[in-house]
């Protein structure tokens, strides 16, 4: 890269639209408004999603399923996970604080420990929730679990 082909980014060097200045600019009278109608009328404002009075899209479509509105949402954390955390980490008691830290949860929701993978060493984990899967493998490995509120 050069100055020779150095360049400004596509529509840098754009004017902002002036409607409404005179014939000369190509924006006078109807101010790119059209003629009549709604929406060449000033305060003109329809709601989003409007079609002109045509059924709109969102209540063309059909409805499905069912949604619970009472959902409680989960970080999911597997037991294979919390083994990779590394031995060091599974010597003291693993908390959602030592998860965050250790980038395994990303937001603040409560933590739910899956069954999944196996678990070999005897670990301490405090979560929210745990699946049967999962109490019965951490008590196998000789380890125990505690449910947060």
């Amino acid at each position: 890269m050069n100055l020779s082909n150095i360049h400004a980014p596509k529509k840098a060097t754009e004017k902002r639209k002036r409607v409404g200045r005179g014939m000369g600019s190509g924006m006078g009278k109807t101010s790119t408004r059209g003629h009549k109608g709604q929406r060449s009328r000033s305060g003109s404002r329809m709601i989003r999603g409007f079609e002109g009075g045509q059924m709109p899209l969102h209540r063309r479509m059909p409805k499905r399923g069912f949604t619970n509105i009472f959902r409680k949402e989960f970080n999911i954390v597997s037991l294979e996970r919390l083994t990779a955390l590394g031995a060091e980490a599974l010597a003291s008691p693993i908390t959602p604080e030592v998860l965050r830290k250790a980038g395994v949860v990303k937001t603040k929701l409560p933590v739910k420990i899956l069954g999944d993978g196996e678990l070999t060493a005897a670990i301490t984990v405090h979560a929210h929730k745990f699946s049967k899967s999962a109490q019965e493998k951490i008590n196998k490995a000789g380890g125990k679990f505690e449910v947060l509120q």
